[in-house]
């Protein structure tokens, strides 16, 4: 055999193990990225499809892929103010009436996520994907605010829903702004 037949079947021997080592490292890293940008989403995600992390998985990618396609933007200086003004007013609400101040948050919220461009019958979903890491203290405030409604929420619950929406509020009136807003609650 020829020393150039040699280092061909050399050349082509590595070029295999490293695409084979590239093959098999890929998963890995899309877990891994999927981890750390769903964080403790991706635990409930996995979860909910009863422990297989490939489906859930699968269906954390098509959340990306589905919010990719959104037009999301940040909030002009005006918005923000606005918006910053009426959050002061919740806070003043929520010594007399923590009940209503929880459900106003929720719509405050809710309104918010529209203005940023975040879709109306799916909000939820497509913060999991911007905003993981406050997407828990979310569905708290939105489940209290149901509770509220019905009227069997008690104080420290709306005080943990109220000060949990806050952060999510936080996140998403600065975002795009390197600002991050002051709390008082």
């Amino acid at each position: 055999m020829s020393t150039g037949l040699i280092i061909v079947i050399v050349v082509v021997a590595v070029v295999v193990v490293a695409l084979i080592g590239v093959a098999v490292a890929m998963p890995q890293l899309r877990s891994r990225r999927l981890q750390q940008q769903f964080g403790p989403e991706y635990e409930r995600a996995v979860a909910q499809h009863d422990g297989d992390a490939k489906e859930a998985e699968r269906e954390l990618s098509e959340r990306v892929k589905r919010t990719g396609e959104l037009e999301l933007h940040p909030l002009d200086p005006a918005q923000r103010e606005r918006y910053l003004a009426r959050w002061t007013a919740l806070q003043e609400q929520f010594v007399d009436a923590p009940g209503k101040a929880v459900i106003d948050a929720d719509r405050l919220l809710t309104e918010l996520l529209r203005e940023r461009g975040y879709p109306e019958d799916d909000q939820e979903f497509a913060l999991s994907v911007h905003h993981a890491g406050s997407l828990d203290g979310y569905r708290v405030s939105r489940s209290a605010a149901d509770r509220a409604a019905a009227g069997s929420a008690t104080t420290e619950d709306l005080r943990d829903a109220f000060v949990r929406a806050r952060e999510t509020f936080d996140e998403l009136v600065t975002e795009g702004t390197g600002t991050t807003t002051e709390r008082t609650n």
